[in-house]
């Protein structure tokens, strides 16, 4: 989580620096909606012409921003906790370098992991 929103330079930096970090999975991105046309009030309709809503570049893909980056949910496969600690390290480190306003990392499961007995009812 950052203490501020991340432009689309910043946030292109970050998934750059943690696309070259092995045992990551999944990084996905939460923010402020940046949508597409306005949805409310006097412009309702029109087009939405923010800055920051801008293509940026992760590894060989071009990603559309559809929101300011206020947060990295990042989902790892590690087989022990060795494992963790150093992939933990690398990401600290390359958010350290990218994310001038700060930031706090949380470690722990934010997803499921295993069917839950809905699952098997509706397969």
């Amino acid at each position: 989580m950052t203490n501020r929103l991340l432009s689309a330079q910043s946030t292109e930096a970050v998934l750059n620096a943690i696309d070259d970090i092995e045992h990551i999975r999944q990084v996905n991105m939460s923010g402020e909606n940046l949508p597409a046309t306005i949805n409310s009030g006097p412009a309702k309709g029109m087009s939405n012409n923010h800055t920051e809503r801008q293509i940026i570049h992760v590894g060989q893909q071009e990603v559309e921003l559809h929101c300011l980056v206020g947060a990295f949910y990042i989902e790892l496969e590690v087989d022990d906790k060795d494992m963790l600690e150093a992939t933990v390290d690398k990401i600290k480190a390359a958010c350290d370098e990218h994310i001038k306003d700060g930031y706090s990392l949380e470690i722990g499961r934010y997803s499921k992991y295993r069917p839950s007995l809905t699952d098997y009812r509706s397969a």
